[in-house]
Order: structure tokens, then sequence, then C-alpha cells
């Protein structure tokens, strides 16, 4: 003990400039491995595995959180700079964002395919990104650009290469989101954002699958009113269908048809994707005049029609044409092309012609070929990551 004391009396004798070179020493180490340790937090650690663990037969549409997301920040005056990716996590956000308060956020939805030789294909990514660019632009939100998007998404991707299915089996959906994350009390622009690219496998969105759907006719609540934000992917969009689709649900329909909201006799659209109505050699669509949204797999499916020598008109649906079309189907990122078996309106059910020879399988196998890379993509739709 009397050892100790001497010698900690002799190390407090040692100059003044001595024990500040010391400290200054340590600090710098400590500032260097702090500093080593938050670069080494920043790399992802890719898994070499070539799949993950996942029940690939039976994936659904549920949330299987990949391995990593995309994160990237701005001012409200400012550019979106270098993102990076990282650990899939929860974020911080502070009670008052503008997010949480007012609902100033967009997002998207796009896929990535694996092809049978192992390679990853993306369909139309840049569609997404000036998509989401006009979303911002009503929303009043910085937005990243268009290669800014596309290499996120890209990076999201590749990092999460293990979650993607096999060929056949389904795809990585991949859901870019640009939020205003910054604080703010009173009614206004958000001070930061935000743009997040997470990544989940997935199976069919519907629980019939492949299986055709059947259909109600809200007639109650409406989806989007003329002026609103129903032509973009806002979020405050989705959660005022829950009510209508739970009912819908219950009763046994698998998704709910929405009106006009001025006089509730043109057909818009269903929750989340875009309806067609055939008659003939006759493909009609809700024309897109600022309460749908002009989805990226409706514009694909038109053109692939028009290609196939159909006649593609974009107009007011009355509810009436849809009751007496020869076939009905919806596309959406989420839904693909997906087959309507029947639609009820009022006291009235219609049954529309469904299978392998119906027009909505003819254009769904030309789609799903070139997303998936079996067939030749001759309009370079398809981004293919190395």
């Amino acid at each position: 003990m009397i050892k100790a004391i001497s010698s900690l009396r002799k190390s407090l004798a040692l100059p003044l400039h001595i024990h500040i070179r010391t400290l200054q020493t340590f600090s710098k180490y400590n500032a260097q491995a702090a500093s080593a340790l938050r670069e080494e937090r920043k790399k992802p650690i890719y898994q070499d595995d070539e799949y993950a663990e996942v029940d690939w037969d039976n994936l659904g549409f549920g949330l299987t959180p990949a391995d990593y997301m995309y994160v990237m920040k701005c001012s409200k005056d400012g550019e979106f700079t270098e993102g990076e990716l990282s650990r899939f996590g929860n974020i911080q956000l502070s009670p008052s964002a503008g997010v949480l308060n007012y609902g100033q956020a967009i997002y998207e939805g796009t896929k990535a395919y694996r092809k049978e030789n192992g390679k990853l294909l993306l369909f139309r990514p840049d569609h997404n990104a000036v998509r989401m660019q006009l979303g911002a632009e009503r929303m009043l939100m910085p937005s990243p650009s268009v290669d800014q998007f596309v290499d996120a998404v890209k990076q999201t991707a590749f990092a999460n290469k293990r979650w993607v299915p096999p060929s056949g089996k389904g795809s990585l959906y991949i859901r870019p989101l640009l939020m205003g994350s910054g604080p703010i009390l009173g009614l206004g622009p958000a001070p930061e954002y935000t743009f997040i690219v997470y990544a989940s496998p997935v199976g069919n969105y519907f629980k019939e699958g492949v299986a055709a759907l059947n259909l109600y006719v809200e007639e109650e609540y409406v989806r989007a009113a003329p002026g609103g934000a129903g032509g973009v992917k806002s979020i405050t969009n989705y959660a005022p269908v829950l009510k209508a689709l739970s009912r819908a649900k219950s009763r046994g329909f698998s998704d709910v048809l929405y009106l006009d909201s001025l006089k509730k006799k043109y057909l818009e659209e269903a929750s989340s994707c875009n309806v067609f109505v055939v008659k003939g050699r006759t493909i009609s669509t809700p024309a897109t005049n600022g309460t749908i949204l002009e989805g990226i797999t409706r514009k694909s499916v038109m053109e692939i029609a028009s290609d196939q020598g159909y006649e593609v008109v974009e107009k007011a649906v009355h509810v009436d044409e849809v009751m007496d079309a020869d076939e009905v189907f919806c596309t959406g990122t989420a839904v693909g092309v997906a087959p309507v078996s029947t639609i009820t309106y009022q006291d009235k059910r219609a049954e529309y012609e469904t299978g392998d020879e119906s027009v909505c399988q003819k254009l769904r196998s030309v789609l799903v070929g070139i997303q998936t890379g079996q067939t030749e993509d001759t309009k370079g739709w398809v981004t293919c990551i190395n």
C-alpha cells in the first residue's frame, strides 16, 4: 500500500507537458478506434449463402425482412448526398416528425427477379424513380435523382441477393420510402428528409394465389377525389381504404373496386391496383386524371396489348360497362396481372372468362417472361444487376 502511494506521488510529480502528451496520445488512439468501429459497422457483412433459409414453395405477401436496407438523408433546402447500406433494423424518429404528424411521405414498389442462370433483374426502376419525383413534388418534398434512386435499388437488391427467390418461386419486393423525418410542430414541410430502401421476398399478393379474384363495388367510401393526392403514391392514400377492404373481405371478397367521388358511376381502381375491362378486341382502363395512380405494370400491359393487336382505350369506364364485360383483370407491382372471376355490384353479380386462353393470361405470360428473363427484352425494360 505504501509502495503504491509512493509510486502515485512520483507520477504526479512528472512535468505537466508529459501528462498532456499522454492524454493526447490516448485521445488520438481512442478516436482512431472509434472511427474504425464506425467504419466497420458501415460495411455490410454479406452472407455467402446462396439462399436464405426460406420455404420458397410457400411464400405469401408477408414481411420477411432481408439483411440490408439503404439510407440517405437531406435537408428541406438541400440535395440528397451519397447514402449507405446498413443492417435492416428500426430507425429513430422524433415524435414530432413530419411523417408521423402530417403524413408527409410517399413510397414506391418494385421487384428483383432471379433468372435461371442466377443473375438478378430489375423491371423498369427508372420509371419508379420518375414517379417518386412527381409524388415528392406534390407532397412538397425533395427527392433523389433518377440515378440515385436506381443505384439505391440496385445496391439493396444485390446486398440481399440470397433473399431473391429461385426462378419461378417469387421475387424480392423492394420498397423505396421517402419521408419527412425532421421534427416540426406547426403544419409545414419537415426540416429533414430520409430516403430508405428495404426488401422482402414475396410470393402471390392475394391469398387466392394465381386463382381468379372476386371483387365488390364499393358505393359508400371513395378512394380519392379530384384535386387530392390519389394520383401519387402518398402513404395517406392507403389507410383510408382499410375499412372498406376489411368489410369486403369479411363477406368473402378478395378486394374492393372504387367508383369516382362525384357521380359514383365510373370505375377508378381497386385498393392497391389498376383495373382493365375487356370486351371483344377492346381493352379499356380508367384514364389517369389525378385520382388514379399511373401504374408501371399498367403502362407495360397497355403497351404489350397494343403490340398484340388489341385496341387499348383510356377513358371513363361506366360501372354498367364493367358488368357487361367479357373479362376483367387487375395490374400492379404487388399483384402482377391478376384475373377477376366475379364482380358484385348492388344486387348483381357478373362472371368473367378466365383460364389459359384468356386475354389476361396471354398478357401476363408476356410480361412475366420479360420480367424474369425467359423472354427476350426488346423494349429495354429490364436492368441486369452485375
